[in-house]
């Protein structure tokens, strides 16, 4: 949302550096003074695809995207990928709240019903990339009772759920903002700035899985084989679906 102030701004200052979260250059051409942080969505996905895979007890799961842009079918691509190199008959439901109005970000009764809709269809695990919308797919977790989970994302959600959400809070799938953060600060206090586009994934810490609750404790050297796999190339993880 702020690339576009910063990109008009960031000429008129070359000597302040700029970072941006998320960022992008509309225009595809970078400015000298800024550094675009985008992260890996797809590989963090991935390793809670696996998670999903490995704890279904219906061979059924699902996806629950905030909107269906770019963006949100890296989690996508990821999640389904992962899932299905780990149980390749596994069924994955896939429902989007918006199609392309950023409201789906903001919509926990949008959320609910689509992750609702999908643990009737039959799916034990739902992953949702959907914002804030994301509180209505733990609520339709814990309202759909015993083995029913939902997978968080960005950032730990189990320690933010509610009382009655938590137990149904698998895993998290973890964007490390504060990893981006700390090498954009580091590299300017350094006198080497970084610029242009720089991809946080598995290799640099940049995405992950959270394992608050021990729910997947009797997985996670599983989870980590798989990444330890992504990290060295052996596992090519898609971007689209």
């Amino acid at each position: 949302a702020y690339s576009d102030a910063v990109n008009a701004v960031a000429p008129n200052y070359p000597d302040i550096s700029f970072g941006v979260i998320d960022g992008f250059d509309p225009d595809k051409t970078a400015n000298a003074n800024v550094a675009y942080l985008g992260f890996a969505e797809n590989e963090g996905s991935y390793l809670v695809g696996v998670a999903a895979a490995l704890k279904t007890k219906t061979g059924t799961i699902g996806f629950v995207g905030g909107v269906h842009n770019d963006l949100i079918k890296k989690f996508e691509a990821g999640y389904v990928a992962g899932a299905k190199a780990t149980k390749p008959d596994i069924k994955v439901q896939v429902k989007y709240i918006e199609e392309s109005d950023l409201s789906g970000f903001g919509d926990p009764a949008g959320g609910k019903d689509a992750a609702t809709a999908e643990y009737d269809a039959g799916a034990d695990v739902v992953y949702h990339a959907s914002g804030a919308s994301g509180s209505g797919v733990f609520e339709a977790a814990a309202d759909a009772g015993t083995g029913k989970w939902a997978i968080g994302v960005d950032s730990d959600q189990y320690l933010t759920a509610s009382a009655s959400a938590k137990p149904h809070i698998l895993t998290s799938m973890l964007k490390r903002v504060d990893v981006a953060t700390f090498d954009m600060i580091k590299s300017v206090a350094d006198g080497s700035p970084l610029t242009s586009y720089q991809t946080y994934d598995l290799k640099k810490d940049g995405v992950g899985y959270a394992t608050s609750g021990g729910f997947i404790d009797d997985i996670k050297s599983k989870i980590d084989e798989a990444a330890t796999k992504i990290k060295s190339g052996e596992i090519k993880v898609p971007t689209t679906p």
